[in-house]
């Protein structure tokens, strides 16, 4: 049981941090989001990140959607991280 918590929270981890490069990414509007390795990222992290926009639409142009989304998965690994006996993270 211990492997399969380590294991969730090591992916939830990767995952937070290619949810960042996708959300500092979207700052440049000249990305090609078709393009490798872009359309990679894209398709990993989309489908989450999607879920939150359709909670938080698009506000003045900015998307506050991935605040949610870190903020849940936060909450998860913490959990997790706690079921271990570790630290809690950031």
């Amino acid at each position: 049981m211990d492997l399969l918590i380590a294991t969730l929270a090591t992916f939830i981890q990767i995952y937070s941090t290619l949810l960042i490069i996708r959300v500092l990414l979207s700052w440049f509007p000249n990305i090609n989001w078709y393009n490798q390795p872009f359309a990679a990222l894209s398709q990993i992290t989309d489908p989450y990140l999607n879920i939150f926009r359709n909670i938080i639409p698009p506000l003045g142009g900015i998307d506050f959607s991935p605040i949610l989304a870190f903020l849940l998965l936060n909450i998860v690994g913490n959990l997790l991280y706690s079921l271990r006996g570790l630290p809690l993270l950031g």
